[in-house]
């Protein structure tokens, strides 16, 4: 037997039975607050727990998943960076022009951009108070 054909029926067996001992061993005791919704330490209010999200919120998301992923993509080229010849920079060269063009239309449809809902404006406080160090009267 091959150590491929081994992982193929060890791995699932392993997870079989460990799933299957946790469903044995563990506690089944479900309460109210166990199966409420728990957000970040607090109790959700009445009619607040479902609220809605910016989309743009996802896009950053995804965004960062493209990005993470395309280093993930770059990383074997430029490991065997001295072994590849033309070709291999010529797709790479591609695989960047079309993550670039791609990141380039989502900053011209204004896709990346947060509309707050707070309203603040920069004043400036000029402190007109004595100091010890630097004293100009």
């Amino acid at each position: 037997m091959s150590s491929i054909t081994f992982f193929f029926f060890l791995v699932p067996l392993l997870a079989i039975l460990l799933l299957f001992i946790n469903l044995i061993l563990s506690p089944h005791n479900s309460y109210q607050e166990k199966d409420s919704a728990f957000e970040c330490g607090f109790h959700s209010f009445l009619g607040q727990n479902r609220t809605q999200f910016s989309i743009s919120f996802f896009i950053f998301a995804l965004l960062f998943l493209l990005f993470d992923l395309e280093i993930l993509l770059v990383y074997p080229y430029v490991v065997s960076a001295y072994f590849n010849s033309i070709y291999g920079l010529i797709i790479m060269l591609v695989f960047f022009i079309l993550l670039t063009l791609g990141f380039a239309f989502e900053l011209g449809k204004n896709a990346l951009k947060i509309e707050s809902k707070q309203m603040f404006t920069f004043k400036p406080k000029v402190w007109k108070g004595y100091s010890i160090i630097y004293n100009k009267k």
